[in-house]
């Protein structure tokens, strides 16, 4: 199996029935590449992948170490088996989210800006205690995120793509978003779920709310997020944009009532090697003649 550094050669190569060769993302594959069945990619890494994929004749599962899979979905061959790192970086994503809520909430960005200035801010804050959050994506990402609230005193209620017991519909969107004081986007991005943060689902939430995505960029009409935005009547905290990055003239640089940060929420210490955890525990279930469990099946 061919990996990008080496840590992962370290890891995986405690893994029985796998021997792991590192390449240089970029360079040319190195002459194992011809015989290699595991490929894992470089995270967020721009290269090609339909340009790698041609040198891998042998190729039969390629291992991410992201839980984003959008770059891969319809672009690995055909009999090609594409796993991603669900369970690595939920917990850091579930963090930041909770982060970013106690900074709106608790106006953590007005008491910096205060100190400053140099100037006494006292005033009394809202809290995150009480507070009703919808979370769309109920995979990994969203249950880290819901362990993470409950002790706050809020409450998290899950949608899917599909109801299933103590998780809504898809489908039951429009009737829900009313309700709820946050929203947190924690989906996949696929065809289905592009701009699915529309106009008409910015509309549907109550005056005040938070809208928060830890999801893709793309996932939210960014036009529509600014035109609610700039009206004062919504709320938002993005970890991820669209277009990414911003442009220094883009207007979410300038809009109120936004807490933005640079698509770090899984960028942390140890993140690395919590990734290569899921991938050497994934690639021992494929050396074994088993299917990973992380296979990409669109639900979410």
């Amino acid at each position: 199996m061919l990996v990008p550094d080496d840590l992962g050669v370290r890891v995986l190569s405690g893994v029985a029935g796998v021997r792991p060769v590192r390449y240089e993302p970029g360079a040319p594959l190195p002459a194992e590449a011809a015989h290699a069945e595991v490929l894992v990619p470089k995270f967020l890494h721009s290269t090609d992948p339909t340009e790698v994929f041609a040198q891998l004749p042998a190729l039969k599962l390629v291992q991410l170490m992201s839980a984003g899979a959008e770059r891969f979905v319809g672009v690995v061959p055909d009999g090609v088996l594409l796993s991603t790192c669900r369970g690595a970086h939920g917990g850091s994503t579930a963090e930041w989210a909770i982060g970013a809520l106690l900074a709106i909430y608790r106006d953590f960005p007005v008491f910096e800006r205060a100190r400053q200035e140099r100037r006494w801010d006292y005033h009394k804050t809202d809290t995150l205690q009480d507070k009703r959050v919808l979370v769309v994506g109920a995979g990994d990402l969203g249950e880290q995120f819901r362990r993470r609230l409950e002790p706050f005193g809020a409450t998290a209620t899950m949608v899917g793509r599909t109801a299933r017991p103590g998780v809504h519909g898809v489908d039951e969107l429009p009737d829900l978003l009313g309700g709820f004081d946050a929203v947190l986007v924690v989906v996949p991005l696929t065809a289905e779920t592009t701009r699915m943060v529309d106009a008409k689902f910015l509309a549907r939430m109550p005056d005040g709310a938070i809208l928060v995505n830890a999801a893709r960029g793309p996932v939210v009409d960014t036009d529509a997020l600014v035109a609610e935005l700039r009206s004062g009547r919504l709320r938002a905290a993005l970890d991820v944009t669209d277009p990414e990055p911003l442009p220094a003239d883009h207007p979410l640089w300038s809009v109120p009532g936004l807490f933005l940060t640079p698509h770090v929420a899984g960028t942390c210490t140890g993140n690395t090697e919590r990734a290569y955890a899921v991938v050497a525990a994934e690639v021992a279930r494929f050396a074994r003649g088993e299917q990973p469990v992380n296979l990409v099946r669109g639900d979410y």
